[in-house]
């Protein structure tokens, strides 16, 4: 059963984290030849401010303006 955790700043709407749960349940399922059914989604919302990139706070406004490109990103740790 993969559990896949996702973070994301603070501000989508319900049909975008739903859209995105269902993508990558999607995507997990298709890739590693599992049910949708058995993929686990945590989604976390980060709070303005209660994220930093080199030391800097990143706030929910700033960074939907500067990434208004509708596309999300994907953090993976090795």
């Amino acid at each position: 059963m993969p559990v896949i955790q996702i973070h994301l700043m603070e501000g989508r709407t319900t049909d975008q984290k739903q859209a995105l749960m269902r993508a990558v349940t999607n995507a997990a399922a298709e890739s590693l030849g599992v049910p949708s059914q058995s993929v686990r989604i945590l989604l976390q919302e980060l709070q303005s401010g209660h994220f930093s990139v080199g030391g800097e706070p990143k706030f929910a406004d700033a960074d939907a303006a500067a990434n208004d490109t509708g596309k999300a990103r994907v953090a993976t740790s090795n």
